[in-house]
């Protein structure tokens, strides 16, 4: 019985042996051996840096923040220029005495000059609305036309004879119409 019982873990330390060299020789095919359960945890939570979604947010904000600024820039140099245009209408050409009294005039000056550049892009603002709202009317008034020609025309080319067969008259018409136009005859 002893002699059964010693190969039977004879056979198995082969059998683990052969199942160990396997292994190692896998290990080395496929360069080397897997990452431990913790390798792994920490590599998927390392932040490699690319996320599309962030990205996306921090274009859209940093491009945001560049028209914000180009704008703060544009209003800071059209507030200088008018603080120029205005200084120089409001400034007072009295300068004997009273300076409580030019200071009020040189407010009240600024206002109604602040005023007036009001009034005057507001009117801009309504002409250029009203020239917008005219082309905008001729191009609907032109397009309409437009169908209605084509509409016209397309009863004219759909007609049929008693037969069936199509009217040749208007399709003919048509051609030399086309053949006009290409030629710049009216």
């Amino acid at each position: 019985m002893k002699k059964f019982h010693q190969r039977d873990e004879h056979e198995t330390t082969d059998r683990t042996k052969s199942a160990e060299t396997k292994r190692r020789k896998n290990m080395k095919r496929l360069g080397g051996g897997g990452l431990s359960l913790q390798t792994f945890a920490n590599m998927k939570s390392n932040k490699n840096g690319y996320n599309p979604a962030l990205i996306k947010k921090q274009k859209e904000f940093y491009k945001n923040a560049k028209y914000v600024s180009k704008f703060r820039k544009s209003m800071k140099q059209q507030n200088v220029h008018d603080k120029s245009e205005i200084g120089e209408s409001s400034k007072v050409d009295d300068n004997d005495g009273g300076d409580d009294d030019d200071k009020q005039k040189v407010k009240s000056n600024k206002r109604i000059g602040l005023e007036d550049v009001y009034k005057q892009t507001k009117e801009e603002m309504e002409k250029a609305r009203m020239e917008r709202k005219a082309m905008f009317q001729a191009k609907k008034e032109a397009k309409e036309e437009a169908d209605s020609r084509r509409k016209v025309a397309k009863g004219k080319m759909m007609r049929k004879t008693r037969h069936g067969q199509p009217v040749m008259k208007y399709r003919i018409e048509h051609l030399l119409d086309s053949i006009k136009k290409s030629a710049g005859i009216d």
